[in-house]
């Protein structure tokens, strides 16, 4: 039996993946279609899943991270990944930030702005990072996880006690360019944006130096964990938001503060003002998991994409990063934080459009010669491999051709 103490990346997956494309993304889904995007959350999730694995998988089984990988294929893939990073890191750290702004303004009271609570949040983030480090987030984030599971699961238990009129599982397929541009960032960022598999491969490797007994198949098990839970808490918030808001009538905004407020007052209208804290501390730790673990991720992979490309290490390379993203969220924050459903459809599709890109560089590795014989993938995983490539090419594709 594998202890709690053994688990740690595949829960910080779960807390960077269980965010916006839950929180947002999956009760949009389920507001605006009922239960008719399901096919859409299980088939993204079945196809991303072998390359979210072969992030662990080659990180426990080399000892290196994907990053030392993508330069073995060539120093202009690596080069490709820390531009794609920097395009896409302050958009995708802003968003998730903004939304856990909004919701500390809802939940902790307006007294300062959202303005002032975004830098409030990335402070904290920032000290717990900075002095606590990787053995801190490891702890801290399975309390986050477990608290979040919780508090979801009691949410639809309750939802589907207090729904009293039909519940239709018909399946839907967007027909609008609205609707179709909705499905793309549904899917770009569900459960998460793919390179995250290379986060997940840092994470493992600073895992395995604080636990030896770490091994591949403890790092396969720890991340199925994460990612069968992202899977289900998906679900939930599809749940909630098709037994809560589905035909209510009710938009929403596009402002952090109000969306989270109309969020939130939408679920304590059906299921009580009882339920306001419950709803409160899932939505708060969803968001602030998520913005705690990228603030950590993005950094990593830069200071050591930097080592490897400049073959020097630089000591605060780290401490660099992590002060530049912080500084460039907060200014991105201030020029966009009335437009957030905007700033999020901008990162979600570019996220999928850019999941081609790590699926096929994390199979070719993963197959290669520089991962050992008894660590690549078995026939099933070649062939949901491929499947997974053809599925998020002929997606973009097809998103690419309707704009």
């Amino acid at each position: 039996m594998i202890s709690l103490k053994k688990l740690g990346p595949g829960l910080l997956f779960a807390g960077a993946a269980i965010g916006v494309s839950h929180l947002v993304q999956s009760t949009r889904a389920g507001a605006d279609f009922g239960f008719g995007l399901l096919w859409a959350l299980l088939l993204v999730n079945l196809f991303k899943y072998p390359f979210f694995q072969f992030g662990p998988r080659y990180a426990s089984a080399t000892g290196e991270s994907l990053l030392h990988g993508y330069k073995k294929l060539g120093k202009g893939v690596l080069v490709a990944y820390v531009a794609l990073t920097f395009a896409t890191m302050f958009t995708i750290q802003t968003a998730v930030t903004i939304v856990t702004a909004g919701l500390a303004t809802s939940l902790f009271g307006n007294f300062i702005s959202t303005e002032l609570w975004t830098i409030v949040i990335l402070g904290i983030c920032l000290a717990l990072l900075l002095i606590g480090k990787y053995k801190l987030l490891d702890n801290l984030i399975k309390f986050i996880i477990i608290t979040l599971t919780i508090s979801t699961i009691v949410a639809v238990f309750i939802a589907l006690i207090k729904n009293s009129g039909p519940v239709s599982l018909i399946q839907i397929l967007p027909e609008s360019t609205v609707e179709i541009g909705f499905l793309i960032a549904f899917m770009g960022w569900m459960p998460a944006p793919l390179d995250i598999s290379v986060w997940h491969s840092i994470w493992a490797v600073e895992k395995k130096r604080d636990e030896r007994e770490f091994t591949p198949k403890t790092a396969l098990f720890d991340f199925n964990i994460g990612y069968i839970g992202t899977v289900i808490l998906g679900i939930g918030f599809v749940s909630l938001g098709a037994l809560v808001m589905f035909k209510s009538g009710e938009t929403f905004s596009q402002s952090a503060g109000i969306f989270s407020n109309q969020l939130i007052e939408m679920y304590t209208k059906s299921l009580g003002n009882w339920a306001y804290v419950i709803i409160g501390v899932a939505a708060f730790t969803t968001m602030f998991s998520t913005t705690l673990t990228t603030l950590d991720a993005s950094p990593r992979a830069m200071n050591q994409s930097v080592q490897l490309l400049t073959n020097k290490v630089r000591k605060k390379g780290y401490l660099f990063w992590i002060l530049f993203l912080a500084l460039g969220t907060i200014c991105i924050f201030f020029f966009f934080a009335s437009e957030m459903g905007l700033l999020i459809k901008i990162a979600t599709v570019l996220s999928f459009l850019t999941a081609p890109f790590y699926a096929i560089l994390n199979y070719r590795l993963i197959s290669s010669n520089h991962t050992p014989k008894e660590w690549q993938p078995s026939k099933f995983m070649h062939i949901l491999s491929w499947l997974g490539i053809l599925f998020l090419i002929g997606f973009g594709i097809w998103y690419l051709t309707i704009l």
